[in-house]
């Protein structure tokens, strides 16, 4: 081979190298997204059995139980539409009925029960995710403490 041969084999290795460097980055971030929903985005949307996706809303009052040992059932509501979530864990300190929550998880087997394995809550009394305050206003409900959404 030739000194130009070399050179060239040597670039073209490389370009294929950082090719699939891309591709299997770009190929793990796809995995690991997870849309984010409002109960009345559920009713249009139509998302498979066990997709990942992030639930926000409010915890509809009156709707937590606790079932046995960690689990715990909730609603998560837009005021407009609901939807039952289960979640098996230790809730965050500030999770409590009518307050702002994310719920990630995916819906098993075409039930109608979302099964959530990451609840976080807001962050204190005022303040609320922006992407979760952004479609409840869409959907019509208005909220307190505006200046606080972040």
């Amino acid at each position: 081979m030739t000194r130009k041969q070399k050179r060239l084999a040597i670039i073209g290795g490389g370009v294929a190298f950082l090719t699939a460097a891309v591709l299997l980055v770009m190929f793990a971030f796809s995995q690991a997204v997870a849309y984010f929903y409002v109960p009345g985005d559920l009713a249009k949307a139509d998302v498979a059995p066990g997709t990942r996706i992030r639930l926000g809303g409010l915890v509809e009052a009156g709707s937590v139980k606790r079932g046995e040992g960690r689990t715990i059932t909730f609603t998560v509501t837009d005021t407009l539409a609901t939807v039952p979530v289960t979640y098996t864990g230790i809730l965050p300190d500030l999770f409590r009925e009518g307050q702002g929550v994310v719920a990630e998880g995916a819906f098993v087997g075409g039930s109608p029960v979302f099964v959530a394995d990451t609840v976080l809550a807001k962050h204190d009394e005022t303040y609320m995710p922006k992407d979760v305050a952004d479609r409840l206003k869409a959907q019509g409900v208005t909220l307190g403490g505006e200046e606080n959404i972040r």
